[in-house]
């Protein structure tokens, strides 16, 4: 069987695990449930600008920058917040760029040693969030097939924009909560990209296979 490198098992966020990542105590309450609102055209240039301040700040730290996440499809509705990936040379190594960033008003929110060493620092205006990976991390490249499917692809734009939609009407107590009841159609549509990719072989991997 051919598995894409770039393959994970079928995982839905647990709650547990994320609560022991935030830096300050357990994931904030959601209050009112998820926010979710078409796509607005700003979003591109408000990345250009955060990614600019963050170059400014981190300087010969920043390996790379990239645009992810829903905000970073156009026509997809999604979140309000900016999903940006930042690559330095070693994550654990927060002095080599947390410090910097906390003068230019990003907050330090979560430290996953065991996720590819992933920090994520929240910016509140505009709102940012800024994950840290390393050279070597396998989550980027995946972050941007899964953007790039998106883009791509209308059909799955489209379900994947109506299921947020839908979901942002349930009272979820977290985006933990959030992101878990995405899980399944977000595995399948890794599927699909997989399955598209003609530099690696991928046989269907369904969810419990």
């Amino acid at each position: 069987m051919s598995t894409h490198p770039l393959w994970r098992p079928y995982e839905v966020p647990d709650q547990e695990t994320t609560d022991e990542a935030f830096v300050a105590g357990a994931e904030p309450k959601v209050e009112g449930g998820v926010t979710v609102v078409p796509y607005d055209p700003a979003w591109p240039l408000t990345y250009v600008q955060v990614a600019q301040a963050v170059r400014d700040t981190v300087g010969d730290g920043v390996v790379a920058l990239a645009h992810v996440g829903s905000t970073a499809v156009p026509g997809l509705a999604a979140k309000p917040v900016i999903d940006i990936d930042l690559v330095v040379a070693d994550p654990a190594d927060e002095t080599s760029y947390v410090p910097a960033l906390e003068r230019a008003g990003f907050v330090l929110r979560i430290r996953e040693p065991e996720w590819e060493q992933h920090r994520m620092l929240r910016l509140d205006v505009p709102m940012v969030n800024l994950h840290v990976f390393g050279p070597d991390s396998r989550e980027t490249h995946r972050h941007l097939l899964f953007r790039d499917r998106l883009r791509g692809d209308v059909a799955d734009r489209e379900a994947y924009g109506a299921l947020k939609s839908a979901l942002a009407h349930q009272d979820f107590a977290t985006v933990t909560a959030y992101n878990a009841a995405k899980a399944a159609l977000i595995y399948a549509i890794y599927e699909r990209a997989f399955a598209a990719d003609s530099e690696h072989p991928h046989d269907p991997r369904p969810i419990g296979a």
